[in-house]
């Protein structure tokens, strides 16, 4: 599909789109791309909905020159892409973006029709200072892009997509991209806490995906019953899946999906 640009004004956003019908913009999590939605976003096309899948400040095709690089940043583009392309929209969020999904809906519930949060953080994780500590030293280049690519994998725990090497080969190639490693560097300082704020105050209907092995939480499940509780939503557990199951398990998450999105926009 042809790579598109919003300009935000201190930068542009890069996104994608396909499709007809009503809007589902798809938002991919801190170090993935927009095509992090390459299985799930042919599905809904095909289901009768108009997709857009865009790239986050400073990774894929969009710019380096922002000043933030968190979840109110990632809302903020979200919400001017929906109106740009005519909202409201379905909002699929991975990771930090859920977060940005959060945002978005409380921030400004009419452009926002339902709510996919797919391995979310929406709240900051118990973290060890000295952990935190490590973090940062470990992703100072020149090492830190071969780290990044080690952990990566572990997203995917057991069989992993038949194309993960070139998908992880794409993600190398984003990060040696102008300013792209700087920008990543910067997104993992990302404090949730403005997202847990929201919690409370997001109405729209809200589909919460894990996978019971994401290794980004100590306890997936109970981390995936606290959000779905908090937003009143509908929850569906990944048996096997990482912290990107829309990739890894698309034949499940992909019919949960499309059977939320025809609910929330009438189509079901």
């Amino acid at each position: 599909m042809e790579t598109s640009f919003l300009d935000r004004g201190s930068g542009r956003i890069a996104y994608e789109v396909a499709g007809t019908g009503p809007l589902v913009l798809c938002v991919p999590g801190m170090g993935e791309l927009r095509s992090a939605y390459r299985f799930l976003a042919p599905d809904l096309v095909a289901a009768g909905y108009r997709v857009a899948a865009m790239d986050l400040r400073g990774h894929g095709d969009s710019d380096d020159t922002f000043d933030s690089f968190d979840d109110v940043a990632g809302a903020e583009d979200a919400l001017a892409l929906i109106g740009h392309l005519g909202g409201p929209a379905v909002l699929v969020g991975n990771s930090m973006g859920a977060g940005a999904g959060v945002w978005a809906a409380a921030a400004t519930p009419a452009a926002v029709a339902g709510l996919v949060l797919i391995g979310p953080f929406v709240r900051n994780p118990p973290v060890n200072p000295l952990l935190a500590l490590a973090l940062r030293v470990a992703l100072v280049k020149p090492w830190g892009p071969a780290v990044w690519a080690g952990y990566y994998p572990k997203y995917y725990p057991g069989r992993r997509p038949a194309d993960f090497a070139e998908h992880l080969d794409r993600i190398r190639a984003s990060l040696r991209r102008g300013d792209h490693w700087r920008s990543f560097v910067r997104t993992t300082r990302t404090n949730h806490a403005p997202a847990q704020a929201r919690l409370g105050q997001v109405g729209t209907p809200t589909l919460v995906v894990m996978g019971d092995r994401d290794p980004d939480w100590a306890d997936p499940v109970a981390e995936a019953r606290y959000v779905a509780q908090a937003l009143s939503g509908e929850l569906l557990l990944v048996p096997g899946g990482g912290h990107s199951p829309m990739a890894r398990y698309p034949e499940v998450v992909g019919p949960a999906v499309i059977a939320f999105a025809g609910r929330v926009t009438g189509r079901g």
